[in-house]
């Protein structure tokens, strides 16, 4: 069945934009009375069914409505460093999403190479891998922050801090996280954080994990955490 992002549904019928109409009755070739999935971001799911199949305008007519449609008993918020390389930056947003994951923060730390994203990119790559693992609620992208000021803010969890030096005592993640906690993890860029930075996280009350014995790249590190927490939770 077809699933489409409707982040605006405010009553019993729906209309699609002229690209999504092209693609499911022009493409998808779809006609009156088929069945699709619309999910808002916010949780819900509903079920739908053609009414008015123009390819510039589809109308749907909403037929059911799923509330909290899998909703998980923990939040997850992992702040990972941007990467040089874009491309690898954006495999971590995808299939983070794909596994579940409620916030993502661009971490701005000593030894980041590039700073940047492109956040409305990013922001497609997320509504496009929620609608292909069927999540109803969407995965809130933050604006970049600076080390130093994410972990003095007011964050709710489990506070963990990944990193690759050896000289300081680390557990592993199921030693310091339990099951339906929330989670804040950082993740942090080519050349691992700063010994000042895990410092100063430290005494900020993060927990220090190793991932295992590799040494991962940072977009891998991030998905291991993020499938960590997700294993510990089923």
């Amino acid at each position: 069945m077809q699933i489409f992002y409707a982040p605006d549904i405010t009553s019993d019928t729906y209309t699609l934009d002229e690209n999504e109409s092209k693609h499911l009755i022009r493409v998808l070739r779809m006609v009156r009375g088929a069945e699709v999935r619309l999910i808002d971001g916010k949780g819900n799911l509903y079920e739908a069914n053609i009414s008015d199949p123009d390819q510039k305008k589809c109308v749907l007519k909403i037929t059911g409505k799923t509330v909290d449609f899998e909703k998980r008993d923990y939040r997850l918020h992992i702040a990972i460093s941007p990467l040089k390389n874009p491309d690898r930056f954006e495999w971590f947003i995808e299939k983070s999403v794909e596994i579940g994951i409620d916030e993502i923060t661009p971490l701005i730390c000593r030894n980041t190479e590039k700073p940047g994203i492109k956040a409305e990119r990013v922001n497609n790559m997320i509504i496009s891998a929620m609608k292909q693992s069927l999540k109803a609620t969407k995965t809130v992208l933050n604006d970049k922050c600076n080390f130093k000021d994410f972990i003095g803010m007011n964050l709710n969890g489990t506070r963990i801090i990944a990193h690759c030096d050896n000289s300081t005592e680390r557990s592993k993640i199921s030693d310091v996280y339990s099951k339906n906690e929330n989670a804040v993890i950082l993740i942090g860029p080519e050349g691992d954080f700063s010994k000042d930075e895990i410092g100063l996280a430290i005494k900020n009350k993060f927990l220090p994990v190793h991932l295992g014995f590799s040494r991962l790249r940072t977009e891998t590190a991030g998905i291991a955490a993020c499938h960590s927490i997700y294993f510990i939770n089923q």
